[in-house]
């Protein structure tokens, strides 16, 4: 008998040993801050806070920085918090609760819990003498300005309002067109704006009610990014094509020119002060531009092959590479003085660096770059505080989320750890490891593997794809809140014994711009799709992985790929969960209007049709499970619901969940949860149980 259990246990210790010991709900509880920001004076930091779908404002002063909670909003509400800033003198903060600003329709409200009554999008304000935090104005897009002034847009004109409260919101003037950002000159007096007057978007400057509007060399193009001098009398902006052009080919890619101009204030006349390289990596993209000096603007650019900065001298037009090298950098930030510039970038002495991020300071007159962070951490969204080198940042691990901490000198800090819930399971996630292997067409691509150790001989295996698709899974926490639900999943299916592979596929950022810009990406032939199942092969292929137990899971366009996974190889992907993804690409495409086509229109169409998962649904054979929540601003619920209409009609089987009220960034955590708990059940109902 004794022999007999001796055997017995020893037959279930691989299962004992690798027992569940978290959940889904308990690993969701992981802190994830934002809107990090430092007062213009003094020592002063202040961020929002999401704990289980409650969102607050932190406040933390030097030299101790001790975090003080300012705001009471103790719902999972789904009310996100935004734009959150210091006015100059430090004494007021001025933020925007509502909407979902990670999406289109930003300024639309959100009702996650399907209220009788919506929830409004509003201007709030907190006074730090008294703590007290109470509603402006109805609104969305502020701008802080001089005597406690805030403007903000609406029905695309500039409102004004006062902190003070002593004056009812007006108008600050009338135009034509949609006002859509601004900026007040250092003096506070002038008003630099853009507005969108349809083909072409113009720069004014906007005094008082009685001077008219000053227009900054006015032309058939599009201005954007207005920046004035330290002196107040220069005024630098961007500028791009305007109209709609010629039908040139829909399917060759071309360059997108821009240009830095610099114009006098008072005549309004500008010039030319940089044009970028006429090549595709010299295409224009938003990026940080700034005009720190009288004699300097720093830019951001992808002509060499990285996103990188750039100063530009006013007088000689030379432009410098400040952060030369096979990096990227982005989160940037210019400190309140304008002497130094934070960032972060995917660089340092090890390789796993690539899939990381850490901290560089630039000090603008010496011009040099110096690394703050490095290790096997996630550090991110910088900014400098005071005069005496201090900074402010996110910090995460592969184990512990994202927190605020403060490097003062070589000493770091972590703010807010006794915070983090008694059963996240910390001790118990895995460090993911950095992989790499070829796609078809000799193209490297990188991943990050999620396995806990013991359990079977043999694990199923699920490829995760993240959306974006301009975006880059790292080897820990992910900086944004999205990603660090998918990552918190990926850690989840882990546990439960599956091994994961998220994959870095073409389009997204990090590995420069061809790894991001290829030719034949998307709609225009899918070429990133070879990724994803060279991600699945990779995977198969493993000792420890049965590889005919592979799956796929992703959301938006990581959902796109999915769907695209289980209708091409369904031999392969043997399961998948859609979340919220896009399934017909021939609607990129609208009729012509009038004589003028692209040659290559039809052809076009075409190859947008055939990228499509619809167009292959004749070999789809995989069980897939559908999510989207129907008040989605990034990719419509119809996208979903059409595709849904063409398995009935085939009579394929299918399963499905829709949540009604939210949107695409699960602004309630509870449906956060859910999500993450119906992807692996259902992953582990076809590839476990």
């Amino acid at each position: 008998m004794k022999k007999s259990l001796f055997f017995l246990i020893l037959l279930l210790f691989p299962a004992l040993i690798f027992a569940q010991t978290f959940t889904m709900e308990q690993v969701g509880k992981f802190s994830f801050p934002s809107e990090l920001t430092a007062s213009p004076s003094g020592e002063k930091i202040a961020w929002a806070m999401n704990e289980q779908g409650k969102r607050n404002i932190y406040l933390a002063e030097g030299p101790d920085f001790s975090p003080i909670k300012l705001t009471q909003f103790n719902e999972d509400d789904g009310q996100e918090i935004s734009s959150l800033k210091f006015t100059a003198d430090g004494n007021w903060l001025v933020f925007v609760r509502g909407g979902d600003h990670g999406g289109g329709n930003a300024s639309s409200t959100v009702n996650a819990l399907n209220l009788p009554v919506l929830p409004k999008v509003e201007i709030w304000k907190i006074n730090l003498s008294s703590r007290k935090s109470e509603v402006m104005v109805e609104g969305d897009d502020f701008i802080l300005g001089p005597q406690h002034q805030v403007l903000f847009l609406k029905g695309g004109q500039v409102w004004k309002a006062d902190l003070m409260g002593n004056e009812k919101p007006t108008q600050l003037f009338q135009i034509k067109g949609n006002v859509n950002g601004g900026e007040f000159s250092p003096d506070g007096k002038k008003l630099a704006f853009t507005v969108n007057r349809g083909g072409h978007q113009l720069i004014g400057i906007f005094e008082n009610a009685k001077t008219p509007i000053h227009w900054i060399a006015p032309s058939f193009h599009r201005y954007s990014q207005p920046k004035w001098s330290p002196d107040g009398t220069q005024l630098a902006f961007i500028k791009t094509q305007g109209g709609t052009g010629a039908a040139f080919p829909l399917l060759e890619p071309r360059h997108i020119p821009w240009e830095i101009w610099v114009a006098d204030v008072q005549s309004g006349e500008g010039k030319m002060l940089w044009k970028a390289p006429e090549t595709l990596r010299g295409s224009y993209r938003s990026g940080f531009f700034a005009f720190p000096s009288d004699q300097e603007l720093i830019f951001e650019s992808y002509h060499e092959g990285w996103q990188h900065l750039f100063a530009l001298n006013t007088s000689t037009q030379k432009v410098e590479s400040l952060t030369p090298g096979n990096y990227m950098v982005e989160q940037i930030k210019l400190s309140s003085d304008s002497k130094t510039i934070v960032f972060s970038g995917n660089t340092g002495p090890e390789k796993e660096d690539l899939d990381r991020r850490h901290i560089g300071v630039l000090d603008i007159a010496s011009k040099k770059l110096t690394w703050k962070t490095s290790g096997n951490g996630i550090e991110a969204y910088p900014v400098a505080l005071g005069n005496q080198g201090k900074l402010a940042f996110f910090s995460a691990t592969p184990q512990r989320s994202h927190l605020v901490a403060i490097l003062d000198g070589d000493q770091s800090s972590l703010l807010q750890e006794n915070s983090i819930p008694a059963d996240f399971p910390q001790s118990k996630l895995i460090s993911p490891k950095q992989v790499s292997f070829k796609a078809p067409d000799g193209t490297t691509v990188y991943g990050q593997l999620f396995e806990k150790e013991g359990g079977p001989a043999k694990k199923p295996g699920v490829v995760f794809v993240h959306g974006g698709p301009q975006r880059q899974m790292l080897l820990g926490w992910s900086y944004m809140d999205y990603y660090s639900n998918t990552y918190a999943f990926n850690q989840y299916l882990a546990e439960l014994g599956f091994v994961v592979l998220s994959v870095n596929y073409r389009l997204g950022i990090g590995y420069g711009y061809e790894f991001h810009r290829p030719a034949y990406g998307y709609h225009q032939g899918a070429v990133e799709y070879q990724d994803i199942k060279a991600a699945g092969e990779y995977l198969s292929a493993l000792s420890q992985v049965d590889g005919n137990k592979i799956g796929i899971y992703g959301g938006s366009y990581g959902g796109y790929l999915t769907a695209l996974a289980l209708a091409r190889d369904s031999e392969l992907f043997k399961v998948g969960v859609d979340i919220h993804g896009v399934h017909d690409l021939d609607g990129r495409y609208a009729l012509p209007e009038g004589y003028e086509v692209a040659s290559d229109y039809e052809k076009a169409k075409k190859i947008a049709w055939e990228s499509s998962p619809i167009a292959d649904l004749d070999t789809w054979k995989s069980p897939v499970l559908f999510i989207h929540s129907d008040d989605d601003r990034n990719v419509s619920v119809s996208q979903t619901t059409d595709l849904i209409r063409r398995f009935e009609e085939k009579g394929m089987p299918y399963e499905s969940v829709l949540i009604p009220g939210d949107t695409h960034h699960w602004m309630l955590w509870r449906n956060m949860v859910r999500v993450g708990n119906l992807t692996a059940d259902f992953l582990k109902k076809h590839l476990m149980d």
